[in-house]
C-alpha cells in the first residue's frame, strides 16, 4: 500500500474513532442517569466503568461496517453501544477477585476498587441487561424481526457458546498446556464472538441474508485473533502505562498465549497474515471499506 493512502486511511480512523469514542461516551452518560432513590451509587459505579478510555474497536466496528451498505449511523451508534455495554459488564466481572483480581483497568481504579465488590456484580449485570434493552427498543430499528436478531445474535456472541464459554476455557487452562488449536478455539470465543458480532450487527441491520455475510464473518473472525495475538504481544512485553493495565498477567498465571507457544516474531506474522486475509475478504468493496481495511491494520499496529 502506499504510504500516502495508508497515512490517509489512519488519519480517517483517528479521526472516526474519536468521534465514535465521543458518541459512546455520551450516549451512556445520558443513558446511565438515576433519580435519589439509593441507586445512586450502582449508576455512578455504571458510569465510572463505561464512559471514558478504550478503544471502542467494537461500536467503531459496527459503523465501519454500516458504511458499507448505507445504514444509518445513529441506529449503528445504538447498537455499538450495546455491544459495547456488554464488552465493559465483562471487564469488571473479570476484572473481580474471583477472576483476573485486577487492580487497574484503562488507566483508574476498577469497579470492585473503587465501589466494592457487590456493587462492581451488580453494575456489570445492569450493563449486560440495558444492551438488549436498547437492542430491543423500536427506536434501534423500526423492523421487530431485525430487533430480534440483533437480540438474538448477541446472546449467543455473550453466552456459553461465544464470550461468556472462552472465558470459562480461559480459566480452566491455567497452569495448563494448551496447543495452537486449542488457544485459537478460546479466543476465537472469548474475544473474536463479540468482534464478530460487531460486524455481523451491520449486516442484520442491512438485512442480509445468512449466505451474503460470509465473507464479513471472515474478515471479523481474522481481525478478532490478530487483536488478540496483539494483546498477547502486549501483555508479553508492552509497556502497562501505556497499555492502561497491568502487564505480564499472563505469564504469571501461566496461561498459554499466542506468544508462549509461537514466540514474539512468529506470532507477529501470524498476526500481520491475519490481517491481509481480513483485508481480502473487503475485495469486492471499494471505498466505503477503507475504513474497516485500517481498523484491521490499526488491531496489530497498537500499543494499547
Amino acid at each position: 500500500m502506499p504510504v500516502e493512502v495508508a497515512d490517509r486511511l489512519f488519519e480517517e480512523l483517528n479521526a472516526e474513532a474519536a468521534q465514535v469514542g465521543a458518541d459512546v461516551d455520551r450516549f451512556f452518560e445520558q443513558s446511565l442517569q438515576s433519580e435519589p432513590d439509593g441507586r445512586e451509587r450502582l449508576f455512578e459505579a455504571m458510569r465510572h466503568a463505561a464512559i471514558g478510555g478504550g478503544k471502542r474497536l467494537r461500536p467503531l466496528l459496527t459503523i465501519a461496517a454500516s458504511r458499507l451498505f448505507a445504514v444509518d449511523r445513529a441506529r449503528a451508534l445504538r447498537v455499538g453501544c450495546a455491544i459495547e455495554a456488554i464488552h465493559v459488564y465483562s471487564l469488571i466481572h473479570d476484572d473481580l477477585p474471583c477472576m483476573d483480581d485486577a487492580d487497574t483497568r484503562r488507566s483508574k481504579a476498577t469497579v470492585h476498587k473503587a465501589f466494592g465488590e457487590a456493587e462492581a456484580v451488580l453494575a456489570g449485570d445492569s450493563l449486560h441487561a440495558l444492551a438488549f434493552e436498547w437492542l430491543a427498543d423500536q427506536a434501534t430499528h423500526e423492523d421487530p424481526w431485525v430487533r430480534s436478531d440483533l437480540v438474538l445474535e448477541l446472546a449467543r456472541a455473550a453466552g456459553p457458546s461465544g464470550m461468556a464459554g472462552g472465558q470459562m476455557m480461559d480459566l480452566d487452562a491455567e497452569g495448563r498446556s494448551l496447543d495452537l488449536a486449542q488457544i485459537t478455539r478460546l479466543q476465537q470465543l472469548k474475544t473474536g464472538a463479540l468482534i464478530e458480532y460487531s460486524v455481523e450487527a451491520a449486516c442484520i441491520m442491512a438485512k442480509l441474508p445468512e449466505e451474503a455475510r460470509t465473507p464479513y464473518r471472515g474478515y471479523a473472525r481474522n481481525v478478532g485473533l490478530a487483536f488478540q495475538i496483539a494483546d498477547d504481544l502486549i501483555d508479553h512485553g508492552g509497556d502497562a502505562a501505556a497499555a492502561g493495565k497491568p502487564v505480564g498477567q499472563d505469564a504469571d498465571a501461566g496461561k498459554a498465549t499466542f506468544v508462549s507457544l509461537l514466540g514474539e516474531d512468529r506470532a507477529r506474522q501470524q498476526a500481520r497474515m491475519l490481517v491481509d486475509q481480513a483485508i481480502e475478504h473487503l475485495s469486492e468493496h471499494g471505498e466505503e471499506a477503507d475504513l474497516l481495511r485500517a481498523i484491521a491494520r490499526f488491531a496489530v499496529e497498537r500499543d494499547h
